[in-house]
């Protein structure tokens, strides 16, 4: 298990980062929700570890976990389906995945039902890459390709079917996925030759970028839309019987959100390093302001009605799912937490 450590600021060279950081001391205290008494600790898993979770790492580094009395274990799940393993099975309470899980699951035989208690992120954030530098990109451009996707019926290769079919490419048809490729295996597949296009998170993409591997073509959550793509997931048992602890975690969001949202992203590279050792402080930055460039972060952690139910058409239009198996938002959804926390 990994615990969260703390990561120091180091000077800012501008007033505004200068202002920016000072915000972040002072964060602490402002009024919060009283914190839980004694400390009641939490078995945490995120599906991977990326660029795209910054708030949940700032939350963590900047002790606003601490504030609300949370004791947070982290453990990196490497993949959504895995993540609603340890959850179903017990071996963790709350989880960071992609929302189509739970839709699976709520259809499925399993007597433990997880609920989605709050969103992080707004949207899709893998980057579509090309192995050679393409002057103006058009999706067209990738009929007859081989594309580098994620795993079956994984919100990754949903998304990424949904921005084909948008822009007329059949992703049965006009393209060939390799599907089969390890999340810990992609990037090196990549390398070894595999794909003429891929999708990849941050830091990853970046790294393929800065090493001459690959060229930055498309956001796939701007095509999309804004469609929840993670969220914070427990079951309903737990939820039931942890009210206090699920509210303290969801005010814990929210308040990382909003301060993500108000930060430069320089700013916030200091505070999440200790999260990616070994890499260079501006990469990280570099990473942060292209996530925000395409609003990929939730202002809110309210997960809505109307984002299940694309994501639904979605499932669907991917045939991951049959069209008289949609679940009611209610079954997968509570918001009574991310609705207190606003």
């Amino acid at each position: 298990m990994q615990d969260a450590g703390e990561s120091p600021v180091k000077s800012l060279p501008s007033p505004r980062l200068a202002g920016a950081a000072l915000l972040a001391l002072l964060a602490p205290l402002a009024a919060q929700a009283e914190a839980l008494n004694p400390p009641v600790k939490v078995r945490y898993e995120e599906v991977v570890r990326s660029i795209l979770y910054v708030p949940k790492y700032v939350a963590l580094s900047q002790g606003y976990f601490k504030d609300a009395g949370l004791e947070v274990s982290m453990k990196t799940s490497q993949g959504t389906d895995k993540g609603m393993t340890a959850l179903l099975s017990g071996s963790a309470d709350i989880v960071l995945i992609g929302p189509e899980a739970s839709i699976y699951v709520q259809n499925s035989e399993s007597p433990v039902k997880p609920r989605i208690f709050a969103g992080l992120t707004a949207t899709d954030g893998f980057f579509l890459l090309s192995r050679k530098p393409v002057e103006k990109f058009d999706w067209s451009m990738l009929k007859g390709k081989e594309i580098i996707g994620f795993r079956p019926g994984s919100n990754p290769l949903v998304f990424l079917e949904t921005a084909l079919r948008k822009h007329g490419v059949d992703p049965q048809k006009d393209v060939k996925l390799l599907n089969n490729i390890g999340i810990p295996a992609r990037a090196g597949a990549w390398m070894a030759g595999q794909g003429e296009y891929g999708i990849f998170l941050e830091p990853e993409a970046g790294e393929l970028v800065r090493n001459g591997k690959g060229y930055i073509v498309a956001s796939v959550g701007h095509e999309v839309g804004q469609v929840d793509y993670t969220v914070f997931t427990a079951t309903d048992k737990y939820i039931r019987d942890n009210p206090k602890v699920i509210q303290a975690w969801t005010d814990v969001v929210a308040r990382a959100e909003k301060y993500v949202q108000d930060t430069p992203a320089a700013a916030l590279t200091p505070q999440i390093m200790s999260f990616f050792p070994g890499m260079d402080q501006a990469a990280v930055t570099e990473a942060i302001e292209r996530y925000k460039k395409y609003q990929i972060w939730k202002r809110t952690p309210l997960v809505t009605a109307e984002a299940m139910n694309q994501l639904q058409d979605m499932l669907v239009a991917s045939a991951v799912m049959k069209d008289g198996a949609r679940v009611k938002y209610e079954d997968v959804v509570v918001t009574d937490f991310a609705r207190k926390a606003q």
